[in-house]
């Protein structure tokens, strides 16, 4: 295969996880050339933390125009990662926050494994489901706003950053894990196979450049306390799933989604230190 075919390979590939993991439409001609097929997404999952770059420019652009329009105000930081989180979430269609209602339900509903998955399956929402989504929209925010009390740089790198590596970890569970859930109606139907070591190393390729980038501007603790505790909140969630289900359903990597993008934020906030108050207003 020449470089040409690999390029176009390769941007159809990208275009059908942009389309399989967001709301944004590959319809018409496009869609036509792109094609589909369980291999193509399977292969497509590579490029899963690119996605995340879009939706992080999505919500580096709303953050950005609110904080910068809304002046110094106490309530900018608020009003800013409110709106961004808003927007991240009708972009991606709540795809990965249904993914973790599901679990909370099924979970924290019934500690028999089969019961669970059965309920994890109901698309109606729970109370462990709301439980658990307020919660996850309330530390988002509040962490997001300490960010930004920081300044508007540092919100902003924690959004790409998080965004983009909280996407590759759920690919990892796919990698070591086996998948548990009901095939034949599981959106994640195609990835129940392992991924390929070839498809994982071009899905960390995506996160490279981003935390470089993101190291040089907020410093190496910044990158470093993120991962850490993306990484922990998603080994927790695999440890947890290995418990109670010994594997992995399609929701399972929504919530890992969730809760990694999350750790990041709190490993950049605690690379900050603690806000000095004079300087904080």
């Amino acid at each position: 295969m020449n470089f040409e075919a690999l390029v176009h390979e390769a941007l159809r590939h990208y275009l059908l996880a942009l389309q399989f993991f967001t709301r944004i439409p590959v319809t018409g001609r496009l869609a036509a050339w792109v094609g589909f097929s369980p291999d193509m997404l399977r292969s497509a999952s590579a490029h899963f933390p690119g996605v995340g770059w879009v939706v992080a420019a999505c919500a580096c652009s709303v953050y950005a125009l609110l904080y910068l329009s809304l002046g110094p105000a106490p309530a900018t930081p608020w009003v800013a990662a409110a709106f961004s989180t808003a927007a991240t979430a009708l972009l991606t269609g709540g795809f990965h926050e249904d993914g973790l209602t599901d679990v909370a339900d099924g979970l924290g509903g019934s500690q028999e494994r089969e019961r669970a998955l059965d309920i994890m399956k109901d698309s109606r929402i729970g109370a462990f489901g709301a439980m658990a989504l307020t919660l996850t929209l309330l530390t988002k925010l509040g962490l997001l706003a300490l960010l930004g009390q920081r300044g508007l740089s540092p919100a902003l790198a924690a959004l790409v950053g998080a965004h983009v590596f909280s996407r590759l970890l759920p690919l990892l569970l796919v990698r070591t894990m086996v998948h548990v859930g009901d095939r034949a109606r599981s959106k994640s139907k195609p990835l129940a196979d392992q991924i390929t070591r070839a498809q994982l190393a071009g899905a960390a390729a995506w996160c490279i450049v981003p935390l470089a980038i993101i190291a040089l501007g907020e410093g190496l603790g910044f990158v470093l306390l993120g991962v850490l505790f993306s990484g922990f909140a998603a080994a927790l969630l695999a440890r947890w799933f290995w418990l109670r289900l010994q594997g992995f359903t399609g929701d399972c990597l929504g919530a890992v989604q969730q809760l990694s993008e999350i750790g990041f934020y709190l490993g950049a906030a605690l690379a900050l230190g603690p806000l000095v108050r004079g300087a904080g207003g």
